[in-house]
């Protein structure tokens, strides 16, 4: 008969608890559920893609086309819902701006203003910390540096002005700046939704203006944004704006869009006063990508805002 070696209990021990840990540890993943954030607020910094008119009315109009509620007549801020909108509808929340339902659901609080530009963002994020903080339970969205690439555009062929090469510099900077900005967001706790800034070329205001320099500032704008910010999937859902509106004017109907070139609004309604009554010949808001020259209309934001939701839900937050 042959004999055991002293080695083969100990062999038969590691191979006994081995397999009860390899079962072990399969029936753990087997009841391991991954939990999905659930935010207790939302919190908005950025220019006119995410912001309400500045005033005391809590039916405020967006800097998009402005609908009406069912008479026709009067102006309700619901109707035709900008990005930051559709994502806080996922939630069940509503701005102080427009609310919602109860005011227990106005959960969504805006920091995001016209004319704001990235050395604005600061202010931004103090005026909330300073009113109500930035914490683990949050969801915070940035959208910023249009304005900026205006200004940068504007600049050229100015006495003294700086030239092509340093306007694309200074772009880059400003977006290196905008990516510390979320990254102190970021180092708060809260999760953040950030989108690129749509390429300005493409809009109308490019139509008559230099629109290779306009897409080349705005692309400099998010690639120091792209270097700088923390590329973390648990922490940020990284939405593209500029991509959206490339997809929008090479093939709109792919967005359920059939203009992705003109703006809805006549030249005389300048946001935020456009709404559906001043709409330029068959312009709709919804199926049109632009609102104004600059600015996305209700069919953009409804894009934006529907791949935002998407990204943050399938984000592990």
């Amino acid at each position: 008969m042959k004999m055991m070696s002293r080695f083969e209990p100990w062999t038969v021990l590691q191979r006994v608890f081995g397999a009860w840990a390899v079962v072990a540890l399969l029936a753990a993943c087997g009841s391991s559920q991954v939990e999905t954030f659930q935010p207790a607020r939302l919190i908005v910094f950025g220019d006119e893609a995410s912001a309400f008119e500045a005033g005391v009315s809590s039916n405020r109009r967006k800097y998009a086309v402005n609908g009406f509620a069912s008479d026709g007549v009067t102006h309700d801020c619901r109707a035709l819902p900008i990005w930051t909108q559709i994502l806080a509808d996922g939630y069940g929340f509503g701005f102080d701006e427009c609310p919602v339902g109860t005011a227990v659901v106005q959960k969504a609080v805006s920091r995001a203003a016209a004319g704001a530009k990235v050395a604005d963002l600061a202010t931004q994020i103090n005026n909330q910390l300073a009113a109500g903080g930035i914490g683990a339970s949050d969801l915070v969205t940035v959208l910023i540096g249009t304005n900026d690439v205006k200004d940068l555009y504007a600049q050229l062929g100015q006495p003294g002005a700086p030239d092509r090469a340093a306007l694309l510099q200074e772009a880059r900077s400003r977006g290196v700046t905008l990516g510390q900005r979320v990254n102190e967001i970021i180092g708060r706790g809260a999760r953040v939704v950030l989108s690129t800034v749509p390429q300005l070329g493409r809009a109308p205001y490019g139509a008559t203006r230099d629109a290779s320099l306009l897409n080349d500032l705005t692309n400099q704008l998010n690639d120091g944004l792209r270097v700088t910010m923390i590329n973390d999937g648990h922490k940020v859902a990284l939405v593209f704006g500029d991509e959206l509106v490339q997809i929008a004017g090479s093939t709109p109907s792919s967005l359920g869009l059939v203009n992705a070139s003109s703006a809805a609004c006549t030249a005389t309604a300048t946001l935020p006063t456009c709404t559906t009554s001043t709409l330029d010949g068959a312009a709709n808001a919804s199926t049109w990508l632009w609102a104004d020259d600059t600015w996305l209309a209700h069919g953009g934001h409804r894009e934006l805002g529907s791949r935002a939701l998407t990204r943050v839900r399938a984000s592990p937050f």
